[in-house]
């Protein structure tokens, strides 16, 4: 088993370098150094391709980045093991997928993650369970929230977990076994509490699934997050930016009247080509890459990052 494990990250090593000195950078380290502010955070999703299409060159750009930017933490929004999940804590996915894939030592930092609907086809169990293998694997629970605090800043995250809110999962349960045994009652019972108290200077919700998308998946996945949680996160006017992943692609979108900036985060690996405008979209892009949390005190930024290191588009909220 190490000689195999020792030969696999040989070859990714060695696989990456080559591809990622193919992608000619359009930005340098001194360009990038525009974009680091008080807190620094990375976000990453739907990555879990053991390392092909555009993963390891992507995670090799985001270690290149951190050097300049000194990110306090990574978000990975979920489905970070296509297409089952994992099936324990020992399951060689954890290696092909992530180990060895964000090897960058500037990586070697806390990951924060939530769980995505391709999680709740295994042993959703055993992804909170890795933090007791991976030290920078941290996940106290299934929802749960984090306060970085750096300078005079302070920004709270809620990571949040979606798939029990959305019915289709939740009567599937040969193919999502997990999701129907969760409260969705109680999760937003506990998001309710935990905006009603937030006193920092921006509030950020992180799930998998968008509220808002263009997407050819089923309606029903965004009309159940409109029902269940858009209401939680409108009740106490605090949360600056519901971001997701799922879709594949990057969207930014602005609904009249709602002062939520609704984010859909690109793969970090392999992209969904067909996005178009629907109402209220700013932006949007079929790129695959990740994206850049910056906050100060009185502004709060997210920077969409192509696999080329070049800022695509930036979301800006100001006091």
């Amino acid at each position: 088993m190490k000689n195999i494990r020792n030969f696999i990250q040989t070859t990714l090593v060695v696989s990456s370098l080559l591809l990622f000195s193919s992608f000619v950078k359009a930005q340098t380290p001194n360009e990038w150094k525009k974009l680091k502010d008080d807190i620094n955070v990375f976000m990453v999703n739907d990555m879990g391709r053991n390392g092909y299409y555009d993963q390891k060159p992507i995670a090799e750009l985001m270690g290149e980045m951190g050097e300049t930017i000194g990110p306090k933490c990574i978000i990975a929004a979920g489905d970070i093991h296509h297409f089952n999940g994992v099936a324990s804590v020992n399951d060689p996915l954890w290696m092909t997928n992530f180990e060895l894939i964000y090897s960058h030592p500037e990586l070697m930092i806390d990951w924060f993650p939530v769980l995505g609907n391709h999680e709740y086809r295994g042993n959703t169990q055993a992804v909170l369970d890795y933090g007791k293998i991976s030290r920078r694997w941290v996940m106290p629970a299934r929802y749960y929230t984090k306060v970085l605090r750096s300078g005079n800043a302070t920004l709270r995250i809620l990571f949040l977990d979606t798939t029990p809110l959305i019915s289709r999962y939740r009567n599937e349960s040969e193919i999502y076994p997990d999701a129907s045994k969760q409260d969705r009652q109680a999760e937003l019972d506990w998001i309710d509490e935990t905006l009603k108290n937030a006193k920092e200077d921006w509030v950020i919700c992180v799930g998998h699934h968008p509220i808002y998308a263009d997407t050819g998946k089923d309606t029903e996945e965004r009309t159940d997050m409109q029902k269940y949680l858009l209401p939680v996160l409108h009740k106490y006017g605090n949360v600056a930016i519901y971001a997701c992943g799922h879709i594949h692609n990057f969207q930014h979108i602005k609904k009249t009247g709602d002062n939520i900036d609704y984010v859909v985060n690109s793969s970090a690996s392999l992209s969904r080509k067909k996005v178009s405008n629907i109402d209220g979209t700013v932006f949007c892009s079929n790129d695959d890459g990740f994206s850049i949390i910056a906050a100060s005190k009185n502004e709060l930024k997210m920077y969409m990052i192509d696999k080329k290191g070049e800022v695509i588009h930036t979301i800006t909220k100001s006091k």
